[in-house]
């Protein structure tokens, strides 16, 4: 059911939003110089790299540093729209047809962290990643936690990745077709979801989960001192 969903809102939003994307991929090429499309390996089901797609957000040859913070200068001015809109994500819709994405799952990662999975955390590799997901709402301010971090690198690897798969594993244990479709309304209507109390329901405690991140920064910061 997840799968026959995926296909058939993929395929059905690509045709709808296709003017849409037309009208991104030009204001993306006219703004800055370089592609309008960012192509870059990820790691998806079962650990088999793909090319994941996005809308170009940053200046050519300025992501050597996988980890992107709040005011980042690599970003274009019409990254930024892209990105705080969400609309860089667009393009995702084709990973959703073809099968290497899903709606909902883990946010798939760069080549290097997903090797850092052990044991039974590894089971997050047995989901298809997602455009979006109970992670990937909850880190909705990510890159705003990692500017106010001393050290963004450090705090992403020590506190963010683990927190990350513990969320995506809890995601697996309860994996349900309603509750994807609560996921996707909570990341396109956050006003309805917060009104009917849906992202309590989903597990998605935004100030308690917040504050447990500062609590994490503080411990890095600590262990650098």
């Amino acid at each position: 059911m997840k799968r026959a969903f995926d296909l058939i809102v993929a395929l059905i939003g690509f045709l709808v939003v296709l003017p849409l994307i037309a009208i991104m991929a030009l204001l993306v090429r006219l703004t800055s110089p370089g592609p309008a499309l960012y192509v870059q390996t990820r790691i998806g089901r079962f650990g088999k790299p793909f090319s994941c797609i996005k809308f170009r957000t940053m200046r050519v040859h300025a992501d050597s540093n996988t980890v992107t913070v709040d005011g980042d200068k690599r970003i274009t001015g019409m990254g930024r729209f892209l990105r705080k809109t969400k609309l860089d994500e667009l393009p995702q819709l084709w990973n959703v047809i073809t099968g290497r994405m899903s709606f909902v799952g883990p946010r798939p990662d760069v080549p290097g962290y997903a090797d850092r999975l052990q044991g039974t955390d590894r089971r997050v590799l047995d989901l298809r990643p997602g455009i979006t997901g109970p992670a990937t709402l909850l880190f909705r301010h990510e890159e705003e936690l990692l500017a106010a971090s001393k050290d963004p690198i450090r705090f992403n690897d020590e506190v963010i990745f683990a927190e990350k798969v513990m969320i995506n594993l809890e995601y697996a244990d309860c994996l349900s077709f309603w509750g994807d479709i609560g996921y996707i309304l909570a990341t396109v209507c956050p006003p309805l979801t917060r009104l009917t109390r849906l992202d309590r329901r989903l597990g998605l405690d935004y100030q308690a989960f917040e504050a447990r991140m500062r609590e994490g920064m503080r411990d890095v910061l600590q262990r650098l001192r």
